[in-house]
């Protein structure tokens, strides 16, 4: 069964900010504790990432990921193939402006473990997971921004 979680944050930024954050997918590991290595694999033309492998750490799970990212204006997507914790992967960051300099930001993330994971353990991890994507996500910005 799949396991859906989503979350929306404001961060004190436009969205052209952001989506640079979350295209310097390099520094990852430096603002989301789950994320323990990062290799671009290739790149778009503009200089965004296309393929990532990346190393996972959650809950003393370890799994590797190969995530192919897709970019538009105010969004990006990107989905995982299979792996020996997982069936498949998407998530998503959509942004919208809501402010001068400001942008909501919803995060989702949809994964279809590969065998039955108990409720108190995909509420931990989801958790885990969105607190990185969304507040991590708003101190790398706001550092970058300085």
């Amino acid at each position: 069964m799949a396991v859906r979680a989503s979350r929306e944050i404001v961060i004190d930024a436009p969205p052209g900010a952001i989506l640079e954050a979350l295209a310097d997918v390099g520094a990852l590991t430096s603002w989301s504790p789950v994320h323990k290595r990062i290799q671009v694999l290739d790149w778009y033309a503009d200089g965004r990432p296309h393929h990532v492998k990346a190393t996972i750490k959650i809950f003393g799970l370890v799994d590797n990921h190969l995530l192919e990212y897709h970019w538009g204006p105010t969004w990006v997507v990107w989905d995982a193939t299979d792996t020996f914790q997982q069936r498949g992967q998407h998530v998503e960051y959509n942004l919208q402006t809501v402010g001068v300099d400001k942008t909501r930001v919803r995060f989702d993330i949809t994964v279809e473990p590969a065998a039955p994971v108990p409720a108190f353990v995909v509420r931990r991890v989801s958790e885990i997971v969105l607190d990185a994507a969304t507040k991590g996500l708003r101190d790398q910005v706001m550092a970058a921004l300085g």
